[in-house]
């Protein structure tokens, strides 16, 4: 009895090598997939390292690049508390590359930063590269950088953020507030307002946190002298070496308020 003899024609062998090398780049690009690394917001909180999260901590560690703000001031030196936080971590500072944001109120070249450090971002993730981006504070508190992460959403790319300790948190330990208690209420507003807006605000009975207080230093001294019955509590540069806090009224009216500067009213 013969044995049977099985043969493949030349165009058989071809389209069977072809049908392979399909399924390997697909297999390939599946394995790209489940190798790529989410991009990981990470929230420094105000300012002392020793503020950040455990989880937050542990990103960074982890991190094969970490994007951090920075600013260029008048004389052109590189200014970034974000990058001063990591260093007091103790993070390896050949990891991190900085992007410059222009401080304007016309947003424009903000986005533009923006968007050039999304296309960075998706190309290190794309190397399956470890890509964490910071934010003081908390990342989703009063952060322009929700621009991009709201733009990775949009497009469907992986990202997580972890949680940070806000600035006015913080200042509440700092001078041993009872920030709210019971059934008071808490409004967070930015600077840009007026004296009679935040003297309307006052007199509802609620406490008030004012970020970004630079921007209202005569809406502020004024409503001092308006609300004599008022606690004011003055903080700036909380969380750094430099902090200071009063809640000294006199005191305060003598102040020019620098950027980073909040004020809890109660």
């Amino acid at each position: 009895m013969e044995k049977a003899v099985w043969k493949l024609s030349p165009q058989l062998w071809n389209a069977d090598l072809e049908s392979s090398a399909i399924f390997l780049t697909f297999a390939h690009q599946i394995i790209l997939t489940h190798m790529s690394y989410p991009i990981c917001f990470v929230s420094l909180g105000p300012g002392d390292p020793e503020l950040i999260t455990l989880k937050g901590l542990k990103k960074l560690r982890q991190a094969d690049i970490i994007y951090c703000p920075a600013t260029i001031s008048k004389s052109g030196q590189l200014l970034s508390r974000a990058a001063r936080i990591i260093e007091g971590l103790e993070i390896e500072k050949s990891v991190v590359q900085f992007f410059t944001l222009p401080m304007s109120k016309d947003r424009t070249e903000v986005w533009k930063v923006y968007d050039t450090l999304y296309e960075k971002a998706i190309s290190a993730r794309d190397k399956e590269k470890k890509v964490v981006i910071v934010a003081e504070g908390d990342a989703g508190f009063y952060s322009s950088i929700q621009y991009i992460y709201d733009k990775f959403k949009e497009n469907r790319i992986e990202v997580e953020r972890t949680a940070g300790i806000p600035a006015f948190i913080a200042a509440g330990a700092l001078a041993g507030l009872h920030i709210v208690k019971q059934e008071e209420q808490i409004i967070v507003i930015p600077g840009m307002l007026t004296a009679e807006e935040l003297s309307k605000k006052i007199k509802t009975g609620n406490v008030i946190v004012i970020m970004k207080l630079s921007q209202c230093v005569e809406a502020v001294h004024t409503c001092i002298r308006l609300h004599p019955e008022t606690n004011f509590h003055y903080f700036e540069n909380v969380g750094t070496g430099e902090e200071f806090y009063t809640s000294d009224r006199k005191q305060i009216q003598r102040k020019i308020f620098p950027y980073f500067s909040l004020m809890i009213i109660q």
